[in-house]
């Protein structure tokens, strides 16, 4: 049975395509680069099948497009646990300008969940929650879903014994603090926004991030995105920087962090080693194309690269 479970409430069928140059305003011939299942919790899992390890997937599935994904998910071999809803799930395009090397993306806000799909979902939390297992919480909260929901989740899977990390913004992300997961990992611009105030330098990261484990946070993330991340634990806080690389595109080195927490927390690594996976994770997939998450041979030669300083 897999130690590490995903939950994505937002899934997406994520699709990459690419144009000669964007003209706004004329009709354009589209290339697809690639289709990716996706959703934050679900790009996790698939960056820590790259790695070598295997996780389990919870997520809101609704009409013809989240019957495709639960289907083509459960051919690749996951183990998927699919809560149904009403209407489709969602679709987002990344949209390359080759001329400029430029991205632009487009996401659908996703389906209205009814309250029944959420009392579906607890209960399978609870079917699912064991003592000891890991459980990734990510990505946006889409439509009819309450801003305490991940709050309500962690605490069910932390009475039982499990280990929470969460990943997302707003207030869903403020709310979720509260319910003081394992592990958390916003990037700048999100936990500046719940705590009132930008972060910029070291020093601003240093005492955020601080600020939250003395909440009650063991595993504190906070991402930098080229600028690599600055992680704290109770006990020391370190700065983990990237080597210098070409990324190709942004989209899913969120995801692929989280993986590289996770990786990290199952070894039973120091914050020095936690960092640095989880940034060498992240630039792997920044390396690929639309949401690709890049291999452990990748993360495993870019691991070598990162530089990690005590703050």
């Amino acid at each position: 049975m897999p130690l590490i479970t995903t939950v994505t409430l937002n899934p997406v069928l994520d699709k990459a395509v690419s144009v000669p140059r964007l003209e706004p305003g004329t009709i354009h011939r589209l290339r697809l680069m690639r289709e990716d299942l996706g959703g934050k919790g679900i790009n996790v899992s698939r960056a820590l099948r790259q790695l070598g390890i295997e996780s389990r997937i919870v997520a809101l599935f609704g009409g013809r497009t989240g019957e495709y994904m639960r289907l083509e998910l459960a051919k690749s071999g996951y183990e998927v646990h699919a809560i149904e809803v009403d209407g489709e799930t969602r679709q987002n395009i990344t949209l390359l300008d080759e001329a400029r090397d430029q991205y632009t993306k487009f996401n659908e806000p996703g389906p209205t969940v009814p309250a029944r799909a959420l009392t579906d979902l607890e209960a399978c939390l609870e079917r699912l929650a064991t003592p000891g297992s890991l459980w990734a919480f990510c990505g946006s909260l889409p439509p009819g879903v309450p801003d305490d929901m991940y709050a309500r989740c962690i605490a069910l899977i932390q009475a039982r014994g499990g280990r929470a990390c969460l990943d997302t913004s707003g207030k869903a992300l403020g709310i979720g603090l509260t319910a003081r997961p394992f592990a958390v990992k916003p990037n700048s611009e999100e936990v500046g926004e719940v705590l009132g105030r930008p972060l910029t330098g070291d020093a601003d990261h240093a005492a955020a991030a601080r600020h939250l484990t003395e909440c009650g946070i063991t595993l504190v993330a906070l991402s930098r995105g080229a600028d690599g991340m600055v992680l704290a634990t109770p006990d020391e806080v370190v700065r983990a920087q990237p080597p210098p690389v070409a990324a190709r595109s942004p989209v899913g080195a969120g995801d692929a962090s989280v993986a590289g927490l996770l990786w990290a927390i199952l070894d039973g690594c120091d914050a020095a080693a936690t960092a640095a996976r989880a940034v060498a994770c992240g630039t792997a997939a920044a390396l690929q194309e639309g949401t690709g998450v890049g291999d452990r041979q990748l993360v495993e030669q870019l691991l070598r690269q990162v530089v990690v300083t005590r703050l």
